[in-house]
């Protein structure tokens, strides 16, 4: 009876230890895929309210990309993070830190995070919208748009960040 239940004992441990070395690696598709995770926070002020201090926010999300081409060396110039204000439309670009390819098959994930320096109120209740200048709001709010692109060229699906207010005012 002991024998036969040792048996068994082992038996379980044996498929546990050999499962745990048959699990399958993660299956996500080429394009890379990105998730909004957070902002630092959710009120900054406008550019050039205080000199000395600028503001800005930590911007976070997470990735996937099944064939784990990812950034570019340093060497290389090329951004492959892309940041579009949804009030105008008007972007900018950082580079993503540059991946490894360690084989055929890889699939990685993770998170990133950037930090977004702060931007100009667009007052838009005259002829013409002004910027970083005497508007006559005293808050303004955004989103950022991101979208990440890989090595091979696949662009991700686009985000949106929580909204965040800037104050417009001192």
């Amino acid at each position: 009876m002991k024998n036969g239940l040792l048996g068994i004992l082992c038996l379980a441990a044996f498929a546990a230890v050999t499962a745990q070395f048959c699990v399958k690696p993660p299956d996500y598709p080429i394009e890379p895929v990105i998730e909004f995770k957070s902002v630092s926070k959710s009120v900054m002020r406008q550019r050039g309210l205080a000199p000395n201090n600028p503001d800005s926010i930590l911007v976070t999300f997470s990735y996937t990309d099944g064939d784990g081409d990812l950034g570019y060396p340093d060497s290389d110039p090329t951004t492959s993070i892309f940041f579009k204000d949804g009030r105008d439309q008007f972007g900018s670009e950082r580079k993503l830190p540059y991946v490894d390819p360690q084989g055929a098959g890889n699939g990685i994930s993770g998170e990133i995070s950037v930090m977004l320096p702060s931007t100009c109120c667009i007052d838009t209740t005259g002829d013409i919208p002004t910027a970083c200048q005497s508007v006559s709001i005293t808050t303004d709010t955004l989103v950022y748009l991101i979208t990440i692109r890989d090595r091979a060229g696949h662009v991700s699906n686009e985000i949106k960040t929580s909204p965040i207010v800037l104050i417009c005012k001192q």
